[in-house]
Formats: structure tokens, C-alpha cells, sequence
């Protein structure tokens, strides 16, 4: 259903423009999402440590050496914990 104004008046909404401000707002977004990347991807490799690397991101990745040493610690190998024997049948 769309409002139609009395025939010589305007019709005012509440609507604003599109400004700086929606680009702020988006650009503000893809920052934040890539701010918490060390820890996403922790998370998707499934690493022991995930736990760990998000609170270094989220109360370190701020800094650069912060943001960093996360990412690295997110994309390091998997530990070695040991060795499982098995038998294998023919």
C-alpha cells in the first residue's frame, strides 16, 4: 500500500538519504568481521587452542603484533600427541 499526498503538497517520511554514514557503517562491519579473522580460522581447523588465540585477538589483536601473533598461532600445524598402534587385516 503506498501513501499518495494531497494533490499540490509533498509527502515527508522519516527516510534519510544515503550518506557517509551508511558507508561508515559497512566498511565499520567488513573491519570488525576481519578483526575476528585469527579466531574464525582457528575454529574452522578445528586447533586445541581456539579458545586461546580468541582471547588474544579480541583483547590483543587491537595491536598489529597482537592481531599477528594470533594469526600465526591459527595457521601453525597441529601438535603431535602421540602415536596409536593398529593392525591391519588383508
Amino acid at each position: 500500500m503506498s501513501a499518495t499526498a494531497p494533490q499540490g503538497q509533498a509527502l515527508v517520511t522519516d527516510q534519510s538519504s544515503k550518506s557517509t554514514q551508511a558507508v561508515f557503517a559497512v566498511i565499520l562491519t567488513i573491519l570488525t568481521a576481519g578483526y575476528l579473522l585469527p579466531w574464525a580460522i582457528a575454529a574452522v581447523r578445528g586447533k586445541a587452542n581456539s579458545g586461546a588465540i580468541g582471547w588474544i585477538n579480541l583483547l590483543l589483536g587491537w595491536t598489529v603484533v597482537g592481531f599477528i601473533w594470533a594469526l600465526v598461532l591459527s595457521v601453525t600445524p597441529h601438535g603431535v600427541k602421540g602415536y596409536t598402534s593398529y593392525t591391519q587385516t588383508s
